[in-house]
C-alpha cells in the first residue's frame, strides 16, 4: 500500500464527519414546531388532474407516476438522513428535525424517494441490524405511498466506507488505480455491490469519476482513480459495469470534476478555472465513460466553473452545467443527484429553501440530505404551485427516479442475507487486488 500522507489524514478526518455527500450530523436542525407545521406534514391526498408526461402508459415506472399526487412526487426528489438503528426506534434527532420519533415514522409521514445510511447517524451497528432497518424501512414506504423507497449509501471503499467492519475491506479508488488492471475495478465494484445487496442497500454513491489533478486537493485525492483522464475513464467504467453485474445502481461523481480544487466543498465553495477545452480533456472522459456504461446516476460537485458558467453558481445550481452540458452535450438521460445539500460549498449563496428550487431548475432530479426537509419540501411544492418551476419538470424527474427503481429491482420483492458478508470469495478479491498494488 502507498505511504498516507499528512494531506490523506486530513481527508480522513474530514470525511468521519461528512459524506461524500455532506456534513450530516453537524448541520444545524430545524425546531420540532417547524417539522409539525410543515405542508408536507399531513398525508397527501390523490392529483385531481395529471400533467400529459404523467398519462397512464405500459411501463411501471409511468403507471406509478400517474397514480401519485403533486405532493408525492415532489416528495419523490428527496433522499434524507433518518436516526437510529432500528425502523421503530425513537431517537430525539427525528424528534428535532422531522416531528416524529422514529425512521419509520419519518418515511411514512415524508414519503421520500430515498433514504441514505450513515455510521454517525446511528444506522450502521451490525450485519443483521442494517438489514433488518432496510427491511423496517421498505415497509414503511409500502404502507404510506405508490413508490418503494431506493436506500443508499457511500461506500466507495478506502477513505469512504460507511459500512467498516461489517463487509470485506478492499482496496479504496487509488489503490486500484495503481494496479492498472480495469477488471480490479470491475471486481472490486462487483463484490461491493453484491455484499450492500445482502444488507437491503439498492444504491452505491460510487464510483469517484474526478482525475485528481491537483495534488493539494483536501477532499478527493485517494479516493480518485489517479491523474489520467484516460486511465481513469477505463476505471469508472469497468466500476459501473460490476456494480451492474451484482444489481445495484451505481453513482459517478461529482461533475463536472471536483479534481483540481484546494477547497473542500463540506466547508467552503471551490473554484476550478479551467477552460472548456480544458474541461472536455481533463473533467469529462470519466463521466463520459460512466454515461457509455449506462450509470445509473451523476452526482453534481458544488465547485464553481466560471468559463463554462460565468454566473457564478456552483454547477449543482448551473442550468448551463447540468442540463447544458450533461444533459445535452454528454446525452445522459439517467438521474442527476445533487452532491449533499448541506455542504457549505451549496449554501453561501442562497437559502437553504431557494437552494432546493434552483437545483430542480438547474436539471437535478434527487435532492440528497437537505438540512431542513420541510423547508426545502415546502419551497419546491411552492415554486411548482406558483409556476416556476412547472409540474411537466417535477414529472421527469420523478419517472427518471422511477425508472431507476424499477431497472435495480427496487419495486419487487428484496431479500436480505447478511450472513453472506465477507464471503471467502470476495476475501479473495480483496487479498488479489491489494497484492497487485504497485
Amino acid at each position: 500500500m502507498p505511504r498516507i500522507s499528512h494531506g490523506v489524514v486530513m481527508i480522513a478526518a474530514l470525511l468521519a464527519t461528512g459524506c461524500s455527500s455532506g456534513i450530516g450530523a453537524a448541520s444545524s436542525a430545524p425546531s420540532p414546531r417547524a417539522s409539525a407545521v410543515s405542508a408536507v406534514a399531513s398525508p397527501p391526498s390523490p392529483s385531481p388532474s395529471l400533467s400529459p408526461s404523467a398519462r397512464p402508459s405500459g411501463s411501471l415506472a409511468e403507471r406509478t407516476l400517474a397514480a401519485m399526487s403533486l405532493r408525492d412526487k415532489v416528495a419523490q426528489l428527496f433522499t434524507i438522513v433518518v436516526w437510529g438503528q432500528k425502523a421503530g426506534a425513537a431517537s430525539k434527532e427525528n424528534e428535532a428535525r422531522y416531528g416524529v420519533a422514529t425512521p419509520a415514522q419519518v418515511v411514512e409521514k415524508f414519503r421520500p424517494g430515498g433514504v441514505i445510511l450513515f455510521d454517525w447517524a446511528g444506522n450502521v451497528s451490525g450485519a443483521s441490524q442494517v438489514a433488518a432497518l432496510t427491511t423496517g424501512l421498505r415497509e414503511a414506504a409500502a404502507r404510506s405511498g405508490e413508490a418503494p423507497l431506493l436506500i443508499g449509501v457511500d461506500q466507495e471503499n478506502g477513505l469512504v466506507s460507511r459500512l467498516k467492519s461489517l463487509v470485506t475491506k478492499f482496496p479504496g479508488a487509488s489503490e486500484i488505480g495503481e494496479t492498472g488492471r480495469t477488471a480490479n475495478a470491475r471486481d472490486v465494484a462487483r463484490a461491493t455491490g453484491e455484499e450492500l445487496r445482502d444488507l437491503g442497500i439498492s444504491l452505491d454513491f460510487a464510483p469517484v469519476a474526478d482525475v485528481n489533478i491537483n495534488p493539494r486537493n483536501p477532499v478527493i485525492g485517494p479516493r480518485a482513480y489517479g491523474s489520467d483522464p484516460g486511465k481513469v475513464a477505463a476505471m469508472v467504467g469497468a466500476a459501473v459495469d460490476g456494480f451492474h453485474a451484482a444489481g445495484v445502481a451505481s453513482v459517478a461523481k461529482h461533475f463536472p470534476g471536483h479534481g483540481d480544487t484546494s477547497v473542500d466543498s463540506h466547508t467552503g465553495l471551490p473554484v476550478i478555472t479551467h477552460s472548456k477545452t480544458q474541461w472536455r480533456k481533463l473533467d469529462a472522459p470519466p463521466f463520459r465513460a460512466a454515461i457509455a456504461h449506462d450509470v445509473d446516476a451523476i452526482m453534481s460537485a458544488h465547485v464553481v466553473m466560471p468559463k463554462l458558467d460565468p454566473s457564478g453558481d456552483p454547477a449543482t445550481l448551473s442550468h448551463r452545467i447540468l442540463t447544458g452540458l450533461l444533459r445535452e452535450e454528454l446525452g445522459f438521460d439517467g438521474v442527476i443527484s445533487t452532491d449533499a445539500l448541506d455542504m457549505a460549498g451549496v449554501r453561501k449563496k442562497y437559502g437553504d429553501a431557494e437552494v432546493a428550487v434552483r437545483a430542480v431548475l438547474a436539471g437535478a432530479d434527487m435532492l440528497l440530505m437537505p438540512p431542513n426537509l420541510p423547508k426545502a419540501y415546502d419551497a419546491v411544492l411552492g415554486a411548482v404551485k406558483s409556476g416556476r418551476i412547472s409540474e411537466r419538470r417535477i414529472d421527469e424527474s420523478v419517472l427518471r427516479i422511477l425508472r431507476l427503481k424499477d431497472k435495480r429491482g427496487v419495486f419487487g420483492p428484496i431479500r436480505t442475507d447478511p450472513g453472506a458478508l465477507r464471503s471467502a470469495a470476495h476475501r479473495k478479491v480483496a487479498e488479489r487486488v491489494f497484492a497487485a498494488v504497485r
